[in-house]
């Protein structure tokens, strides 16, 4: 019997890495959609790039979508290629809206008329979407109040993926997941800035690390943990859509005393705040109830928070040790 086939956008992100490696590991043949671009951004695939085929597309390009899924013609798809930065969505909210919103619909498009009508498909949500809070925890029937452009363009995907599962009978589901991090994350983020920060200071490379906002709760998982998740629910006869999260909450602020405690530093000594990086409407509380997962998909997380900061952290020292 042949492998089964497996089509991940947005691969050479943090998710996409740690979701290739899973798959390989359950002998998929991976393929990973990679923007055509002169200098291949892949440095978290090099360990397995020679095992998975890089196919050109983008979704902002439906003649690249449809070709794709002609030619691989996959079993699942993993959609979860997006501008996922949050903060940058305020400063390009069109480019937000075409990537992260109509390049679902897109690739839907694009699955419906060239794929077999037989495959799976994960879309990539996101707890933003939640955003100014209407009941705590949520759950997958919370309703939405999404602040930021980049919420309001991944609830329109989440509801064109529900639209067309129910006007199609396509096999989509939707993963809500709430934030998750890893020592593969993006300097962008506020987890890495403040792992990466605090290594730096360390080692006497940085004096201090400039943070916005620092009273944001969030609810922080573990990217490996998240990725096991995205597979166990293209496994599931139905689909459905599922809140994968850790079900506890921790400030920013918690977040850096733990990170400098790691190293031994008092961070009151070394962070400042910036109203630069404010937003201009913030999400200030998120916790996720993932008891929808456990029941159904047999999904709890692995890595708790006081864990994911030591792993953070500690990538980041080597790093800089080096």
């Amino acid at each position: 019997m042949s492998n089964r086939k497996a089509l991940v956008t947005g691969i050479s992100g943090q998710d996409g890495s740690y979701l290739a490696e899973l798959l390989l590991e359950k002998n998929y043949d991976v393929y990973g959609l990679v923007r055509r671009s002169s200098n291949p951004n892949t440095p978290r695939l090099t360990n397995i790039l020679d095992k998975i085929t890089i196919v050109d597309g983008d979704l902002t390009d439906s003649t690249s979508l449809n070709s794709v899924i002609k030619d691989v013609q996959p079993d699942e798809i993993y959609n979860l290629a997006a501008q996922s930065f949050v903060g940058l969505s305020w400063n390009q909210p069109v480019t937000t809206g075409m990537v992260t919103g109509l390049g679902v619909v897109q690739l839907l498009e694009a699955i419906r008329q060239f794929g077999s009508g037989d495959e799976r498909i994960y879309q990539a949500s996101s707890s933003e979407m939640f955003g100014k809070i209407q009941e705590t925890p949520q759950t997958e029937t919370t309703p939405f109040y999404p602040r930021s452009p980049y919420g309001c363009a991944k609830l329109y995907a989440h509801w064109m993926c529900i639209n067309y599962r129910e006007s199609y009978g396509m096999h989509i589901s939707n993963g809500i997941l709430f934030n998750h991090e890893s020592e593969r994350r993006g300097l962008e983020f506020v987890t890495k800035k403040i792992t990466d920060g605090v290594a730096r200071i360390k080692y006497g490379k940085s004096h201090e690390l400039v943070l916005g906002n620092l009273d944001a709760k969030r609810d922080w998982g573990y990217a490996k943990d998240y990725a096991e998740a995205m597979w166990l629910m293209l496994q599931q006869k139905k689909p459905d859509d599922y809140v994968i999260a850790t079900g506890e909450t921790h400030s920013v602020q918690e977040f850096v005393e733990m990170s400098f405690a790691e190293v031994g530093l008092d961070w009151k000594q070394y962070v400042k705040q910036d109203p630069k990086f404010m937003r201009p409407a913030e999400v200030d509380y998120l916790i996720g109830d993932y008891s929808k997962a456990k029941r159904v998909i047999g999904w709890e997380p692995k890595v708790r928070f006081k864990e994911l900061v030591k792993i953070m952290v500690r990538a980041d020292l080597e790093k800089y040790r080096e």
